[in-house]
């Protein structure tokens, strides 16, 4: 079975930089595009930005120029670095598939960006 746990989040103050990971066990990862999502109290969940197989990224207008996602086929994980954080940041944030999307998502793992 697929399994999708994500970690790293936590409070930080804006302007801080937060690095989230997730470890994907059980697919064959390396042949899938990957990517971050997040999901604000009252709002869609939205995704934050995705890495091909090949590694070329893309990323969601709010977050240009700020984060940063990559992926180690090696140890099966792709890292979310994000910097420069600001409030509207603050969601709960999941890794999954990009384009075709595993049904069972992880337990995301809390930012929350305040002072």
């Amino acid at each position: 079975q697929v399994q999708l746990v994500e970690s790293g989040g936590g409070l930080v103050q804006p302007g801080g930089s937060l690095r989230l990971s997730c470890l994907v066990s059980g697919s064959i990862f390396s042949l899938y595009a990957m990517g971050w999502y997040r999901q604000a109290p009252g709002k869609q969940r939205e995704l934050v930005a995705h890495i091909t197989s090949g590694g070329t990224t893309n990323y969601a207008d709010s977050v240009k120029g700020r984060f940063a996602i990559s992926r180690d086929n090696r140890k099966r994980t792709v890292t979310l670095q994000m910097n420069s954080l600001k409030p509207e940041d603050t969601a709960v944030y999941y890794c999954n598939r990009f384009g075709s999307t595993l049904s069972s998502w992880g337990q995301g793992t809390q930012v929350t960006v305040s002072s």
